[in-house]
């Protein structure tokens, strides 16, 4: 029975259609989780399905009954703390409660009968669940909501609409406030709620692992297909591959019978065949054509080689006002490493991120730098330094002061920003085209190094995968913080975990991470199997810690592999490019195959390590 159905309906905003006659229908305890591209009415859906927006045609209905939960668009605010703003979000219990103060004794049995119903006993308990999963410890759970910033306050109103747990709840963009950690978190807990969700995300890994389906919102239909996004893309992928191979045979055989009629139209003897070629041509059906979007590119520029280590840390500290809040740092990054940094947010992971970026100097120990390391910087919060009224293009001049303009136009177009986006003010730009401006700022001295904090909060599904496609061919290093896992695992080859006043390696990869942190918040119960079951985790974790060793090699050594590989495929397509082999590029020539000989050796050498550590962890294993 569905719980949530969409029948004809339309919405128009600002005259254009969003929705056309769309229709969609969700059965009760399914997740779907709701794609289509920037401005195709994502948000608009969300809100009128909850209610908030009139609909211009058709009708939404919602089953009898039926609570429906969103996250409020308004942070919460006031004196009260976090677990009693979190509690609120269960109305009836509230009602109930005090209800309970004047009732008569008949009314309060039932009452009493109704609360242990809807578990209102446990509520103070799953409230801080909720809370701490979000990265909220008891001690701030206790203070009041009004001492936490915009962003932490927003985790106070996800909570609140989890711990409510409706039976239809909308999220839109869920992750956008969250770090890694509390994003894993509520990967799990959506996996195992029980209601129907609607989840808006551009968070690839969350719509692969947590929804039964995805509803494709585009040209103002809706159409569904089961699954995750992966699934979803390959299905459209061969859909679309069909429909294009139908309208070639279609047009084919439309082409073929038209000169058949061209040929004999005004011949006697041929008028009857002409004219049922006529009436054929028309029986033939239109097969609409395949509209692509323009693929989302992403272009870094490539970076000068200097020698390793670009930049190593040695025993230093790192803090604000004499306060250090990262201590005994030793630390060294290379040209070829992709590092992600893994943590809680408030743990430092920026402020490492500042100090290596030269923008915060070491409180003690040493920062050493290759002296012709160039340092690329992206964060978000960069987007309020931004000059509204000023265009990309002025942006881009001020900082790059003796740059021709086509030059200038040129780094904007590496990431999207065409002649048009250019000149606009920025203040009339999307959240994701001020990213882009932002990256085509942090790399516009094409740095050996890229600091990425946070950069995929306004990019669509698109531009995530743009991204990591640069990113691949990007030729420096990389340092990336980030609460999306798909784009940790398709970059990072090096976890450091920011933790307890510090940074480490982190030997594992991002599976075992979820892993160590579901242990960690799994409650302790009283129950006679629990030293038995701790007993295995503890094993099991020992296990792991002592092969992580050997799996990272194995890890890196591959990676090296891989990597070379790249480089020898580009150094090969240059020799084989006719226009260097002209009268003064004989240097140029002599490089490159000096640098192709060093590669064969350095392959043997990294293939050779890598069947080594691969056979050793395979014999940790056994």
């Amino acid at each position: 029975m569905s719980l949530l159905t969409l029948s004809d309906v339309t919405i128009r905003l600002g005259g254009r259609p969003l929705l056309d006659g769309a229709d969609l229908a969700i059965d009760a305890g399914k997740r779907i989780g709701l794609v289509g591209r920037n401005g195709a009415g994502k948000t608009t859906l969300l809100r009128a399905i909850a209610g908030d927006l009139a609909v211009d045609g058709g009708e939404i209905r919602l089953a009898n009954r039926a609570r429906l939960g969103q996250v409020k668009q308004e942070a919460p605010d006031g004196d009260l703390s976090l677990s009693d703003i979190v509690l609120q979000g269960d109305p009836e219990r509230l009602a109930l409660l005090a209800e309970a103060e004047v009732a008569d004794p008949h009314r309060l049995a039932e009452i009493h009968e109704r609360l242990r119903a809807i578990g209102a006993d446990s509520a103070p308990a799953r409230a801080a669940a909720v809370l701490a999963g979000l990265g909220f410890d008891a001690v701030a759970q206790a203070l009041p909501v009004a001492s936490f910033s915009g962003g932490w306050r927003m985790r106070v109103a996800l909570a609140t609409a989890l711990f409510a747990a409706p039976d239809l709840l909308l999220l839109d963009e869920p992750t956008n406030h969250l770090d890694l950690e509390a994003a894993l978190w509520l990967e799990t807990w959506l996996a195992k709620f029980s209601g129907t969700a609607i989840i808006v995300s551009h968070d690839r890994g969350l719509l692969d692992r947590c929804v039964h389906a995805i509803a494709h919102l585009d040209r103002g239909k809706i159409n569904i297909t089961p699954g995750g996004y992966e699934e979803f893309v390959r299905i459209r992928t061969e859909r679309a591959m069909q429909q294009a191979a139908m309208a070639t045979r279609i047009a084919a055989q439309r082409a073929h019978m038209q000169a058949y009629v061209d040929r004999f139209r005004f011949k006697a003897s041929k008028a009857r065949q002409a004219q049922a070629r006529l009436k054929a041509i028309a029986k033939l059906p239109a097969i609409e054509a395949v509209v692509e979007d323009t693929p989302t590119r992403f272009d870094f520029p490539h970076p000068t080689q200097i020698a390793p280590p670009i930049l190593a840390l040695d025993r230093a500290a790192a803090g604000y006002d004499g306060k250090p809040v990262l201590r005994d740092l030793s630390l060294r990054i290379d040209m070829d490493d992709r590092i992600a940094l893994l943590g809680a947010n408030g743990n430092g992971k920026s402020t490492l991120a500042k100090l290596i970026a030269g923008r915060l100097q070491p409180l003690s120990g040493e920062v050493r730098r290759g002296p012709k390391l160039k340092v690329g910087y992206f964060a978000q919060h960069q987007v309020d330094e931004l000059v509204s009224a000023e265009t990309p293009v002025e942006h881009m001049s001020r900082v790059l002061p003796r740059a021709t303009v086509v030059q200038i136009r040129a780094q904007l177009a590496r990431f999207g920003l065409d002649a048009d986006r250019a000149g606009t003010a920025v203040g009339s730009l999307s959240g994701g085209e001020k990213a882009r401006l932002l990256l085509a700022l942090a790399t516009r001295d094409a740095p050996q190094l890229l600091i990425l904090d946070e950069p995929t909060n306004h990019l669509d599904i698109d531009a995530r995968e743009a991204l990591v496609r640069a990113l691949a061919d990007f030729e420096g290093a990389v340092l990336l913080i980030t609460h999306d896992p798909h784009l940790i695992e398709l970059v990072a080859d090096r976890l450091w975990l920011v933790a307890d006043g510090t940074v480490r390696p982190f030997d594992g990869d991002l599976d075992e991470y979820r892993t160590l942190l579901a242990e960690r918040s799994r409650p302790a119960t009283r129950s006679d199997s629990v030293p038995t079951r701790r007993e295995d985790r503890r094993e099991r974790a020992e296990a792991r810690a002592a092969s992580a060793p050997l799996r990272r090699r194995a890890r890196d050594a591959e990676a090296r592999v891989a990597r070379l590989a790249e480089e020898r495929a580009k150094i090969e397509a240059k020799l084989a490019d006719p226009s260097l082999y002209v009268p003064g590029r004989a240097a140029e020539v002599t490089a490159a195959q000096t640098r192709l000989a060093a590669i064969a050796r350095e392959t043997r050498t990294a293939e050779t390590a890598w069947l080594e550590a691969a056979e050793a962890v395979e014999a940790a294993s056994a």
